[in-house]
Protein backbone atom coordinates (compact mmCIF):
# COMPACT_ATOMS: atom_id res chain seq x y z
CA UNK A 1 0.00 0.00 0.00
CA UNK A 2 2.94 2.24 0.83
CA UNK A 3 4.42 1.23 -2.44
CA UNK A 4 1.27 2.61 -4.20
CA UNK A 5 1.92 5.60 -2.47
CA UNK A 6 5.23 6.55 -3.30
CA UNK A 7 5.08 5.81 -6.79
CA UNK A 8 1.93 7.75 -7.00
CA UNK A 9 4.09 10.52 -5.60
CA UNK A 10 6.76 9.91 -7.50
CA UNK A 11 4.69 9.98 -10.74
CA UNK A 12 3.09 13.61 -9.58
CA UNK A 13 6.61 15.12 -8.85
CA UNK A 14 7.22 13.84 -12.60
CA UNK A 15 4.26 15.86 -13.76
CA UNK A 16 5.34 18.95 -11.76
CA UNK A 17 8.60 18.68 -12.75
CA UNK A 18 7.54 18.79 -16.75
CA UNK A 19 5.08 21.64 -15.89
CA UNK A 20 7.92 23.64 -14.48
CA UNK A 21 10.35 22.54 -17.37
CA UNK A 22 7.89 24.05 -20.05
CA UNK A 23 7.03 27.04 -18.17
CA UNK A 24 10.47 27.95 -18.12
CA UNK A 25 10.78 27.22 -21.44
CA UNK A 26 7.56 29.39 -22.48
CA UNK A 27 8.99 32.26 -20.29
CA UNK A 28 12.37 32.14 -22.13
CA UNK A 29 10.28 32.02 -25.80
CA UNK A 30 8.19 35.37 -24.37
CA UNK A 31 11.51 37.28 -23.59
CA UNK A 32 13.18 36.24 -26.66
CA UNK A 33 9.98 37.41 -28.77
CA UNK A 34 10.08 41.12 -26.38
CA UNK A 35 13.59 41.02 -27.24
CA UNK A 36 13.50 41.36 -30.90
CA UNK A 37 10.02 43.36 -30.76
CA UNK A 38 12.13 45.72 -29.85
CA UNK A 39 14.35 46.12 -31.63
CA UNK A 40 12.43 46.06 -34.96
CA UNK A 41 11.04 49.37 -32.70
CA UNK A 42 13.99 50.74 -32.27
CA UNK A 43 14.77 50.15 -36.18
CA UNK A 44 14.06 53.72 -38.05
CA UNK A 45 11.06 53.55 -41.00
CA UNK A 46 11.75 53.80 -43.92
CA UNK A 47 10.26 56.85 -45.45
CA UNK A 48 9.78 57.14 -49.23
CA UNK A 49 9.51 61.09 -50.01
CA UNK A 50 6.73 62.27 -52.76
CA UNK A 51 8.11 60.96 -56.27
CA UNK A 52 7.50 63.47 -58.77
CA UNK A 53 8.04 62.75 -62.25
CA UNK A 54 9.16 65.84 -65.31
CA UNK A 55 8.25 64.94 -68.77
CA UNK A 56 9.71 67.40 -71.18
CA UNK A 57 10.33 64.96 -73.99
CA UNK A 58 7.58 64.21 -76.60
CA UNK A 59 6.57 60.68 -77.32
CA UNK A 60 6.63 59.27 -80.93
CA UNK A 61 4.23 56.37 -80.97
CA UNK A 62 1.57 58.48 -79.98
CA UNK A 63 0.40 62.07 -80.59
CA UNK A 64 1.33 63.41 -76.82
CA UNK A 65 3.82 65.45 -74.90
CA UNK A 66 3.99 69.56 -73.55
CA UNK A 67 3.27 72.05 -75.13
CA UNK A 68 5.09 74.88 -73.48
CA UNK A 69 2.72 78.47 -74.50
CA UNK A 70 5.11 80.30 -71.73
CA UNK A 71 9.04 81.42 -72.06
CA UNK A 72 11.53 78.29 -72.68
CA UNK A 73 14.79 79.28 -71.76
CA UNK A 74 15.92 77.11 -74.40
CA UNK A 75 14.07 79.18 -76.94
CA UNK A 76 14.50 82.96 -75.71
CA UNK A 77 16.65 83.74 -78.26
CA UNK A 78 14.06 83.32 -81.08
CA UNK A 79 11.20 84.93 -78.95
CA UNK A 80 10.71 88.98 -79.04
CA UNK A 81 11.10 90.10 -75.76
CA UNK A 82 7.95 91.55 -74.39
CA UNK A 83 8.95 92.95 -71.19
CA UNK A 84 6.52 95.92 -69.88
CA UNK A 85 8.69 99.09 -69.86
CA UNK A 86 8.43 101.50 -66.47
CA UNK A 87 6.82 99.23 -64.56
CA UNK A 88 8.23 100.39 -60.86
CA UNK A 89 5.06 100.16 -58.62
CA UNK A 90 4.88 96.71 -56.89
CA UNK A 91 1.67 97.15 -54.92
CA UNK A 92 0.19 93.73 -54.71
CA UNK A 93 -3.48 92.90 -56.16
CA UNK A 94 -6.47 92.52 -54.10
CA UNK A 95 -7.87 89.00 -54.30
CA UNK A 96 -11.13 90.14 -55.73
CA UNK A 97 -9.63 92.24 -58.33
CA UNK A 98 -7.04 89.42 -59.07
CA UNK A 99 -10.39 87.00 -59.52
CA UNK A 100 -11.93 89.57 -61.42
CA UNK A 101 -8.86 90.19 -64.20
CA UNK A 102 -7.98 86.51 -64.22
CA UNK A 103 -11.56 85.77 -65.56
CA UNK A 104 -11.67 88.69 -67.97
CA UNK A 105 -8.13 87.46 -69.36
CA UNK A 106 -9.48 83.80 -69.38
CA UNK A 107 -12.56 84.60 -71.42
CA UNK A 108 -10.70 86.79 -74.21
CA UNK A 109 -7.86 83.59 -74.67
CA UNK A 110 -10.81 80.86 -74.46
CA UNK A 111 -12.58 82.78 -77.35
CA UNK A 112 -9.04 83.30 -78.90
CA UNK A 113 -8.50 79.23 -79.04
CA UNK A 114 -12.28 78.34 -79.99
CA UNK A 115 -11.62 81.42 -83.06
CA UNK A 116 -8.20 81.77 -83.84
CA UNK A 117 -6.46 78.60 -82.77
CA UNK A 118 -7.67 76.05 -85.50
CA UNK A 119 -6.18 79.01 -88.11
CA UNK A 120 -2.72 79.13 -86.18
CA UNK A 121 -2.13 75.41 -86.37
CA UNK A 122 -3.49 75.33 -89.76
CA UNK A 123 -1.50 78.11 -90.95
CA UNK A 124 1.78 76.70 -88.98
CA UNK A 125 1.35 73.13 -90.30
CA UNK A 126 1.34 74.88 -94.19
CA UNK A 127 4.48 76.51 -93.07
CA UNK A 128 6.25 73.30 -91.56
CA UNK A 129 5.31 70.63 -94.49
CA UNK A 130 3.04 69.42 -92.14
CA UNK A 131 0.20 67.27 -93.77
CA UNK A 132 -3.22 68.28 -92.19
CA UNK A 133 -4.27 66.55 -88.78
CA UNK A 134 -7.35 67.59 -86.89
CA UNK A 135 -6.17 65.66 -83.51
CA UNK A 136 -3.78 68.50 -83.49
CA UNK A 137 -6.65 71.36 -82.36
CA UNK A 138 -7.90 69.06 -79.32
CA UNK A 139 -4.49 68.09 -77.77
CA UNK A 140 -2.77 71.58 -77.96
CA UNK A 141 -6.00 73.48 -77.10
CA UNK A 142 -6.57 70.80 -73.43
CA UNK A 143 -2.52 71.00 -73.25
CA UNK A 144 -3.23 75.32 -73.40
CA UNK A 145 -5.49 75.16 -71.02
CA UNK A 146 -4.37 73.51 -68.29
CA UNK A 147 -1.09 75.78 -68.36
CA UNK A 148 -3.31 78.82 -68.45
CA UNK A 149 -4.14 79.46 -65.12
CA UNK A 150 -0.62 79.67 -63.73
CA UNK A 151 0.55 81.84 -67.00
CA UNK A 152 -2.19 84.94 -66.16
CA UNK A 153 -1.03 84.42 -62.83
CA UNK A 154 2.43 84.96 -63.83
CA UNK A 155 1.88 88.13 -66.09
CA UNK A 156 -0.46 89.66 -63.11
CA UNK A 157 2.43 89.11 -60.49
CA UNK A 158 4.76 90.71 -63.45
CA UNK A 159 2.65 93.78 -64.13
CA UNK A 160 1.48 94.87 -60.89
CA UNK A 161 0.36 98.14 -60.62
CA UNK A 162 -1.99 100.70 -58.74
CA UNK A 163 -5.40 99.00 -58.67
CA UNK A 164 -7.95 101.41 -61.08
CA UNK A 165 -9.73 100.77 -64.13
CA UNK A 166 -7.13 102.76 -66.63
CA UNK A 167 -4.06 100.72 -65.29
CA UNK A 168 -6.03 97.16 -64.83
CA UNK A 169 -7.40 97.57 -68.28
CA UNK A 170 -4.15 98.35 -69.81
CA UNK A 171 -2.68 95.73 -68.41
CA UNK A 172 -4.82 93.01 -69.19
CA UNK A 173 -4.54 94.03 -72.74
CA UNK A 174 -1.42 93.65 -72.55
CA UNK A 175 -1.38 90.29 -70.98
CA UNK A 176 -4.01 88.71 -73.31
CA UNK A 177 -1.76 89.89 -76.07
CA UNK A 178 1.41 88.41 -74.55
CA UNK A 179 -0.65 85.18 -73.90
CA UNK A 180 -1.29 85.12 -77.55
CA UNK A 181 1.43 85.58 -78.52
CA UNK A 182 3.07 82.57 -76.29
CA UNK A 183 0.05 80.52 -77.79
CA UNK A 184 1.43 80.86 -81.52
CA UNK A 185 5.31 80.16 -79.78
CA UNK A 186 3.58 77.23 -78.08
CA UNK A 187 2.17 76.10 -81.22
CA UNK A 188 5.03 76.56 -83.87
CA UNK A 189 7.72 74.84 -81.19
CA UNK A 190 5.07 71.71 -80.76
CA UNK A 191 4.81 71.24 -84.14
CA UNK A 192 8.38 71.48 -84.99
CA UNK A 193 9.40 69.04 -82.71
CA UNK A 194 6.56 66.14 -84.13
CA UNK A 195 9.28 63.14 -85.27
CA UNK A 196 8.58 62.19 -88.68
CA UNK A 197 6.89 59.29 -88.18
CA UNK A 198 4.16 60.90 -86.16
CA UNK A 199 3.80 63.83 -89.06
CA UNK A 200 0.39 63.26 -90.50
CA UNK A 201 -0.25 60.45 -88.63
CA UNK A 202 -4.38 60.27 -87.69
CA UNK A 203 -5.89 58.82 -84.73
CA UNK A 204 -7.51 55.76 -85.27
Amino acid sequence: MYQDYYQYLQWLQKCIQAQENRITALEQTILMMRDEIKKLNEKQSIHVDKIEYKFDQLKVETLEGTLNIGLNPNDLAGIEDFAVQNQSLNTPLSPQSKMQRSIKIEEAIYQYLELDLPQIIENTQNKLAIPPNESYLSFIKEDILKQLPNRIDYHLKNMRSKENSENNQLHDDQIIELLKQEIQNGVFIFLSNIPENVKGMKNE
